[in-house]
């Protein structure tokens, strides 16, 4: 039994019979967990397909050199889950996560700023410029 990836890249990404009502970039960036692995994908991330060569963000250098040596078992993988002929090469690039916005910790005795309440950044930005120059 053919998987439902290769199915759609052979009628709905461009080329097929439907035209690129998928894209073969979403294809491809869709099949990288199944083509490396849950384990692999937390640490990597399929950006985009330029051409023929799918770029994928790596946590650190040590990943993608690891990676790089495993690339033609990898593209060997990706072929089996969405065909031949979409990506041709990998290109690992080192990005170490994003973090999310650290927020400020409340130290005991020290009066609470209430401008932390408002949401929007530059209407925070705006209303502690109005009060420094109302206390000034």
């Amino acid at each position: 039994m053919e998987p439902a990836s290769r199915i759609l890249a052979a009628h709905f990404v461009s080329g097929g019979s439907g035209g690129d009502l998928i894209g073969r970039d979403r294809l491809a960036c869709a099949a990288w967990k199944k083509a490396v692995g849950a384990r692999l994908a937390k640490v990597t991330r399929a950006q985009k397909l330029v051409r023929d060569r799918l770029v994928v963000e790596v946590d650190d250098e040590l990943w993608r050199d690891n990676l790089w040596s495993l690339r033609g078992q990898i593209l060997h993988n990706l072929e089996k889950a969405i065909g031949p002929g979409i990506v041709g090469h990998l290109e690992f690039r080192v990005m170490p996560p994003r973090r999310e916005p650290q927020r400020e910790i409340a130290l005991p005795g020290v009066p609470r700023d209430e401008a932390l309440d408002i949401e929007d950044v530059g209407m925070r930005r705006i209303y502690r410029n109005s009060r420094r120059r109302q206390t000034a």
